[in-house]
């Protein structure tokens, strides 16, 4: 293999893509693309990843799918795998978002409960990756984690926990 394999985009499960789908745009202000409505939605962040100076690049921002737990598309027959449940408090995959130089945690944590997510924890520090860290898991079962940069010798508030 000369070239690696590359990941295309992320999916989240749903019982009602749709409702998932329009949180997230309201959450994020992501765009929220029925494909078709209801069986299966594209979540589209929009612009570039930016370059150093701050520029946009022009690689652009990953998507996020939202498949139907109900009939998971694609599937090679009609009927699709049969009925899953969803994931709710065990280990599953985690979908880690940063957080935008103009935006902050807590007005994302904000729009995410007030729209019945819940706040899993917050105001906490990784040095691994220099990042505050703050998580909810959505109406569905999905874990959010937020990463914030911390910058170059960060300050990091007494309140919150660190490792």
């Amino acid at each position: 293999m000369t070239y690696p394999n590359t990941l295309i985009f992320v999916d989240l499960a749903s019982d009602d893509p749709e409702a998932t789908g329009q949180f997230y745009a309201e959450v994020f202000g992501w765009t929220n693309e029925g494909r078709p409505a209801g069986v299966y939605h594209r979540l589209v962040p929009g612009e570039n990843f930016k370059n150093k100076d701050g520029s946009q690049s022009q690689i652009g921002n990953l998507h996020i799918g939202i498949f139907n737990t109900n009939n998971a598309r694609p599937f090679p027959t009609a009927e699709g795998a049969g009925a899953k449940a969803l994931s709710r408090g065990d280990h599953k995959a985690r979908l880690w978002v940063l957080v935008s130089d103009d935006d902050t945690p807590e007005r994302i944590i904000e729009a995410a409960t007030s729209r019945g997510a819940s706040l899993l924890w917050k105001d906490h520090y990784w040095k691994e990756f220099n990042g505050y860290n703050y998580a909810f898991e959505d109406p569905w079962g999905n874990e959010i984690i937020l990463w914030g940069k911390a910058g170059e010798n960060p300050d990091i508030p007494e309140t919150y926990t660190k490792e």
